[in-house]
C-alpha cells in the first residue's frame, strides 16, 4: 500500500489587482473581458483572486452579477449557512475551531454549480484562510489503492429530520416545507427516498471522479471524507458511533454496493486534499472565484470574527 501523501504543487490561484487590470473599475474590466473571456480565463487558471479593488458589500454586487450571471439557491446543501439576500449566503457556520476539509460544492448531487464566488466582508483576526486544491493533483495524491477502491462509485445516505434532531432539517436543506417539491427535486436527481415519522431518508449513488466538460481533465470529485465519521476526527467519530448506528447518522457514505469504506481510506483522502491545497489568505474586499469542478475548497480554523459570503452559478 502506498502511504506517503505527495506534497507541494506548482499551481496556485491567479491574482488580479488594479495594476494588472489597468483600472480600478472591476465591473468595467469584466465587461470588457466579456462572459466568454471570463470563462476561458477561469478554465485556464482554475481560480481567480480579485484583490485591492476596495469592494464593499454594496459595490461587490455588480461584480458578482458579472461573475455569476445566474445565481443558484443552495438547495440540498449540507453545510450550515444563512441566506443573506437573494441567492447570496454565508459561506459556512461550522464551528470556527475546526478545519473544513477539501470538497467541491454539491458534488454529491446530480447537478452541481459550475462556478463559485466568495467575497470577504470581514477577515478573521487570525487564520480563516480558504484552501483550494487542484482536483487533478488531488486525484493523483490519493494513490492507486484508493482510486481503484472507489472506481465503482459511492453511496451517500442522508437522514434529514423534521425540525428536531442532529444535523439539518429537510425543510432547511431544500428551502421549502412542501413535500411534493422535495420529491420532485429528488426524482429529477435520480435519488431514492423514504419518508418516516421523524423526517426523510435519502440515498444517492454517484461517481467518485468526474471529467471537466471543457478540458477533459479527470478530477477527484466526491465527499466521502466529509460524509464519513472518520473524516471528523477520532473524538467526534467515537461520539457518533456511541449514540447511533451508521445508517442513522445525519449523513453517511459507503461504497456504491453498500460496503463500508475503511477509515484509512477516508483519512488518506482528507489528508491528501489538505496537503496539496494552497491557502487564499483573506483581505477585506477580496473576491475569489473558482471552477467548481477543477478546484476543491475548504476552510482553515480561525480566531475572532470572520464573514465570507458565497454565491454560485451553473
Amino acid at each position: 500500500m502506498d502511504t506517503a501523501v505527495p506534497t507541494g504543487t506548482t499551481w496556485s490561484p491567479h491574482e488580479i489587482t488594479e495594476s494588472i487590470a489597468g483600472t480600478a473599475d472591476l465591473p468595467g474590466w469584466l465587461d470588457e473581458l466579456g462572459p466568454d473571456g471570463l470563462a476561458g480565463l477561469l478554465t485556464e487558471r482554475k481560480a481567480l483572486v480579485f484583490r485591492g479593488f476596495g469592494l464593499t458589500p454594496q459595490s461587490v454586487e455588480p461584480v458578482l452579477s458579472r461573475l455569476l450571471p445566474n445565481r443558484l439557491p443552495y438547495v440540498h446543501g449540507n453545510s450550515p449557512r444563512t441566506r443573506v439576500k437573494g441567492n447570496l449566503y454565508t459561506s459556512t457556520e461550522y464551528p470556527q475551531r475546526f478545519t473544513i476539509s477539501m470538497h467541491n460544492e454539491l458534488n454529491y448531487a446530480r447537478r452541481w454549480p459550475a462556478r463559485l464566488a466568495f467575497y470577504c466582508e470581514k477577515a478573521a483576526e487570525a487564520g480563516g484562510a480558504t484552501p483550494v486544491v487542484d482536483g487533478e493533483r488531488w486525484l493523483e495524491a490519493v494513490g492507486p489503492e484508493v482510486r481503484e477502491a472507489f472506481a465503482g462509485g459511492v453511496r451517500y445516505i442522508q437522514n434529514l429530520h423534521d425540525g428536531y434532531g442532529l444535523g439539518k432539517s429537510w425543510q432547511d436543506t431544500f428551502e421549502t416545507d412542501d413535500r411534493a417539491a422535495v420529491e420532485k427535486f429528488l426524482a429529477e436527481s435520480e435519488a431514492e427516498w423514504k419518508w418516516g415519522p421523524d423526517g426523510i431518508r435519502i440515498t444517492q449513488v454517484r461517481a467518485a471522479t468526474t471529467v471537466h466538460p471543457v478540458t477533459g481533465a479527470e478530477v477527484w470529485f466526491n465527499q466521502a471524507d466529509q460524509w464519513h465519521p472518520a473524516g471528523l476526527g477520532d473524538e467526534t467519530s467515537t461520539e457518533l458511533y456511541d449514540i447511533l448506528e451508521p445508517d442513522d447518522f445525519p449523513q453517511y457514505v459507503t461504497f456504491a454496493d453498500g460496503t463500508p469504506i475503511p477509515d484509512r481510506f477516508v483519512e488518506r483522502i482528507r489528508d491528501a486534499g489538505l496537503a496539496n491545497a494552497v491557502d487564499v489568505n483573506w483581505r477585506e474586499g477580496d473576491v475569489l472565484v473558482i471552477d467548481n469542478v477543477l478546484v476543491g475548497h475548504g476552510r482553515r480554523p480561525f480566531e475572532g470574527t470572520r464573514r465570507i459570503l458565497v454565491a454560485m452559478t451553473d
